[in-house]
């Protein structure tokens, strides 16, 4: 069944057709040829044998003698009637029986009779019915005038056609047997052919199907020069190009999706019906975000405020911009059109996470709003006093004096928090200067909390240094500015430790540099603001807030002299348990 459904196939069965029916052609028409061929050398025969006889009959005058010679003259299958114009039968060499029947024939057809008082030559062929004791089926007849002893009459020669039919069946079976033979010769070649026309076709078959496969390497072999060949050598040439061209288009597609991966804003590209076509990382954590904020109900793909947008950009031809909240983060989404020659098919949306500028935004404002309120209160007493100095409210030496010395701190106070704010700024914005020497951690540390000794008593507090690092260890830092985180340090310890607590200070090497721990027993830090202890005037609980005498900075500072000495900073606590700050510093 696969054969005839193949190249191969149709082209044999089409050859095969073809030679079919052109050797049926000429079949028949060879057959006819033959057989008027061999009827027409019959008739010429008959005439020119009947003529000669009836010349012999007419020259000796003597109608037995001419007998005798045509006798002589004739043989098998050829018979002879002799007629008068008595119509009798004067000689033949058939018998009775099929003598009578031809006498019947030529009595009846007048064109036969015609010959005797006509020169002319009938020839006709005449079909008698067949009997199984007559081998004969039709004859054909010649008759040519007779002219003796004043009567006209008719020499008539008749021949069976069997002889003729045998002939054309021994032909019939000669050109059948060479049309057979030229049929499987036919197929031979029509198989040869068709094998040496499909077999390059079959195997750029099979190289296209590889092609297809996505092996572009594949080629087909070029066994001819002809059209074939040719189409060889465009395949190969075509497979080269497609793997040119899907190599380039793979790079590009391969930066695109580079590009794409390595934006810090989000992509998301829609059809016009707003089917998402294509996203990035951080499209795809914003759509996330989305769905997770989604009732179970919800059905929506996209948030509503960007469909809004897609369909106004859509009916505008417009960039539109608009800003979402979604998971306690801010978005800024810009939705663009994108075009398709001069007809908008979809558009493109970028998503920006503002969450980090609105929050530096948020802290400018409350650091805008603190340090107003920082400068408010000691402004405020300074103003306050000053007003009572001019208007003699202080009656006696000693509340004037006390009232200057109010003033003289708050003066003080509100100078410590100027110069706190400009070391801020200084650091944060990396003009700070270290002054780096190679000194003695284990010396460094206990000598720092050493100082606070007379403090905690005052505070009935204990204080405790403790090391297992050795005596002869080094470190290369800026001492005062390490002085001064841990001074800020252990002082908000001591502040936020209740009488009878204890305070510890100790120093640990770890790989790569030392580890400072300075932690209290005090009321510790709720959990929710531990992540912004070190931001500045950040107030914590009740129980953290700072005394009067803080600026609310010295944490954000301590932080970048930490950082800047390649180090880190972190806390831990625990609310009515305590707080341990723990600083690293590489060596």
């Amino acid at each position: 069944m696969r054969l005839w459904r193949s190249v191969v196939g149709k082209l044999w069965v089409t050859i095969l057709l073809l030679v079919s029916f052109v050797l049926f052609i000429l079949t028949i028409l060879l057959l006819e040829f033959f057989q008027n061929y061999h009827v027409g050398v019959v008739e010429k025969e008959l005439t020119h044998t009947a003529e000669k006889v009836a010349r012999v009959i007419e020259n000796h005058n003597d109608l037995t003698l001419g007998m005798e010679l045509g006798k002589e003259i004739i043989d098998e299958p050829v018979n002879i009637i002799i007629s008068l114009d008595q119509n009798q039968s004067l000689y033949s060499q058939d018998s009775t029986v099929f003598q009578k029947k031809i006498h019947q024939y030529i009595s009846k057809d007048n064109k036969l009779q015609s010959v005797k008082s006509k020169e002319i030559t009938v020839k006709k062929e005449v079909e008698l019915s067949k009997e199984s004791s007559n081998r004969y089926e039709n004859v054909i007849v010649v008759g040519t005038p007779l002219h003796i002893n004043g009567e006209d009459g008719a020499v008539y020669l008749y021949q069976s056609l069997g002889v003729i039919k045998d002939t054309t069946r021994q032909t019939t079976k000669l050109i059948l047997l060479a049309a057979g033979i030229a049929i499987i010769l036919t197929t031979i070649f029509a198989f040869f052919l068709s094998t040496r026309i499909t077999a390059p076709l079959r195997k750029m078959r099979e190289a296209a199907f590889e092609v297809a496969k996505g092996k572009f390497d594949t080629k087909v072999p070029i066994l001819t020069k002809d059209e074939i060949g040719e189409l060889a050598t465009g395949f190969n040439q075509m497979g080269r190009q497609l793997k040119f061209h899907i190599n380039a288009l793979s790079q590009e597609k391969e930066q695109l999706s580079s590009i794409l991966s390595s934006m810090a804003d989000g992509v998301i590209t829609f059809n016009r019906d707003g089917t998402i076509l294509i996203t990035n990382p951080p499209a795809d954590r914003f759509l996330q975000h989305w769905y997770y904020e989604q009732s179970e109900e919800g059905e929506e793909a996209i948030p509503t405020t960007v469909r809004e947008l897609l369909q106004s950009v859509v009916v505008t031809e417009m960039e539109q911009t608009d800003e979402l909240s979604l998971q306690g983060r801010s978005y800024v989404v810009i939705v663009s059109p994108l075009y398709n020659n001069n007809t908008i098919r979809g558009a493109v949306a970028v998503v920006r996470d503002m969450t980090e500028e609105r929050r530096l935004d948020k802290l400018r404002k409350d650091f805008i709003a603190n340090v107003s309120h920082e400068l408010r209160t000691p402004i405020s007493m300074l103003q306050g006093y000053s007003e009572a100095i001019v208007d003699d409210i202080a009656g006696s030496e000693e509340e004037k004096k006390e009232i200057a010395r109010i003033i003289y701190d708050e003066s003080l106070r509100m100078g410590r928090l100027v110069n706190d704010l400009l070391d801020l700024a200084r650091m944060e914005a990396g003009h700070i200067t270290l002054n780096k020497d190679v000194i003695g951690v284990v010396p460094f540390t206990e000598r720092v909390t050493n100082k606070f000794i007379g403090l905690a008593k005052e505070k009935k507090v204990s204080i405790y240094f403790e090391s297992d690092v050795e005596l002869n260890k080094e470190i290369s830092i800026d001492p005062d500015r390490i002085e001064q985180v841990l001074t800020n340090l252990i002082d908000n310890a001591l502040r936020h430790t209740p009488t009878g607590g204890e305070v510890t200070v100790s120093l640990t090497e770890k790989k790569g540099g030392f580890l400072f721990h300075v932690r209290d027993t005090g009321s510790g830090i709720p959990e929710e603001d531990l992540p912004f202890v070190f931001e500045r005037f950040y107030k914590a609980d009740k129980a953290r807030t700072r005394g009067k005498s803080g600026t609310g900075l010295g944490l954000a500072i301590a932080k970048n002299i930490i950082e800047s000495h390649k180090g880190h900073i972190q806390v831990q606590s625990k609310v009515d348990q305590g707080t341990t700050f723990t600083f690293f510093l590489p060596i």
